[in-house]
């Protein structure tokens, strides 16, 4: 090997060596361990580890509706999650594109949620929907403020959700933001001299273009739907009985809390994996979407 070739080979080692390094030991390693735990009956704590092949898998699909019923309200979480944080954040990144002078002052504050850990927020938003809606249905007695907000499985669902939207719609925003500020003005000059409305302007010329923001806004609303714990263990904590209990959280209660490492684990590849699934269905079918202007 030249001495050039092993400088560069050098180089690259250099630079790369130690961040792969890190995502072994964080990611990969972990994620092969966690497929092995999957096949065993491991508690977590006990250093023996005995192998059950596909045994915990069985039990998931045969004996463990709460699993299930978790994986449903995650999946009605998650497409009611992607519609209104994608419209909210889409509809505050259209008007704030606009000529508005206070514009910035809006981005930054409509932003600032996302700052906000999860967890932190949700406690935020706990003391919110107990104290704060209480006196207001003292001082106003509209029925709103005096509904079970976290306390009924309904009720607790459109509280997270309303948190989630809250937490998430800024981020989304500001990627619209990104995307809506490169349309091409003389294509919307054009269609404006042709005399399309506004809807259909957004509907066939706007919406089209962005939609690799589009792209990568869906697919941040999925994955941040589908995994959402912290807001659920500090708004909800999965109840009243389990009703509000997203599949992360089950995951978590099974290993951590039942000391069933090897179930737990088996749950979180199945669920990785319908997940991974998903995900790349709906990249797919809104890449094939994408047009040029």
């Amino acid at each position: 090997m030249s001495s050039k070739r092993a400088s560069r080979w050098g180089l690259q080692v250099f630079f790369v060596g130690p961040v792969f390094l890190f995502f072994l030991i964080v990611m990969v390693i972990p994620f092969f361990l966690g497929m092995f735990y999957a096949l065993t009956d491991w508690n977590g704590v006990a250093s023996t580890v005995n192998w059950v092949g596909l045994d915990n898998f069985k039990t998931i699909f045969t004996n463990d509706p709460d699993f299930w019923s978790s994986f449903w309200f995650t999946t009605k979480f998650t497409l009611v999650g992607i519609v209104l944080t994608n419209a909210v954040g889409f509809f505050l990144a259209y008007f704030l594109t606009k000529g508005l002078k206070t514009r910035n002052v809006l981005r930054t504050i409509f932003f600032m949620p996302n700052v906000i850990g999860g967890l932190l927020l949700g406690f935020i938003f706990q003391f919110i929907f107990i104290k704060g809606f209480n006196t207001m249905f003292e001082l106003t007695g509209w029925s709103f403020f005096g509904l079970p907000w976290l306390g009924d499985a309904i009720t607790g669902f459109w509280g997270i959700m309303i948190v989630f939207v809250w937490h998430t719609a800024g981020y989304l925003m500001v990627v619209y933001i990104s995307s809506l500020s490169n349309v091409p003005t003389e294509v919307i000059e054009a269609a404006e001299i042709d005399g399309a409305s506004r809807w259909q302007m957004l509907r066939s010329i706007i919406v089209p273009l962005i939609m690799p923001a589009v792209t990568i806004c869906l697919f941040l609303a999925i994955s941040w739907a589908f995994k959402m714990f912290d807001l659920n263990l500090s708004l909800t904590k999965g109840g009243p009985f389990k009703s509000t209990e997203s599949v992360a959280m089950n995951i978590y209660n099974e290993a951590f809390q039942n000391n069933r490492y090897g179930l737990g684990t088996a749950k979180a590849i199945l669920f990785f994996v319908i997940v991974a699934v998903i995900t790349m269905l709906q990249v797919r079918a809104t890449k094939n979407k994408e047009v040029e202007a």
